[in-house]
């Protein structure tokens, strides 16, 4: 199968500037709206966001390894949208994470000992890593979608296994964590 025809007109300044923009507002939104707590009543369990947080993340890694599995066979269209698709549900993802933190505030992780050191350890990475992701995962999308596709398999290289890792240990923080949600 041979490679697809760009679906965006290259333009990388004004790219380069929506990018970043956007990777600075959702870092500002984030960060911010973290320190924010709402006492409402939503009428159901607050944490319900977590658990569709961490069931959007499972989705997000099986997504991935696909997309990953259709370039490698060279299945371009499908990687395509596989990809868009990952990327629509880390959208989602955002929205109902920062739900989450403004109706639950934060929680505090109960255990002692080792199990806690892995469990900083992985909130610690998971944490920065997601933090720097979206510009990365921006830009290899850019660049898939303007056909430049040497560009695109040379990020994506550095952008796909950090984004596996940031959906992976999203589940995992959830699964260690959501005993201690009140």
């Amino acid at each position: 199968m041979e490679l697809l025809q760009p679906s965006l007109q290259k333009n990388d300044r004004v790219a380069r500037w929506l990018i970043l923009t956007l990777s600075v507002v959702v870092f500002a939104a984030v960060a911010l709206l973290s320190r924010v707590k709402m006492d409402v009543d939503l009428g159901f369990n607050k944490h319900v966001f977590a658990k569709l947080n961490a069931i959007i993340n499972s989705i997000v890694t099986v997504l991935l390894i696909i997309g990953l599995i259709a370039v490698k066979g060279r299945n371009y269209l499908l990687h395509k949208r596989i990809m868009i698709i990952a990327i629509l549900c880390s959208c989602v993802f955002l929205v109902s994470y920062i739900c989450h933190h403004l109706f639950t505030g934060e929680t505090k992780y109960g255990v002692t000992g080792t199990i806690r050191y892995f469990y900083l350890f992985i909130l610690a990475t998971h944490i920065i890593l997601a933090a720097i992701i979206l510009p990365f995962i921006l830009f290899s999308a850019y660049r898939g979608l303007t056909g430049e596709y040497a560009k695109h398999r040379k990020l994506s290289k550095i952008t796909w296994p950090i984004w596996l890792y940031v959906s992976i240990t999203g589940v995992i923080v959830y699964l260690m964590i959501s005993p201690y949600y009140r």
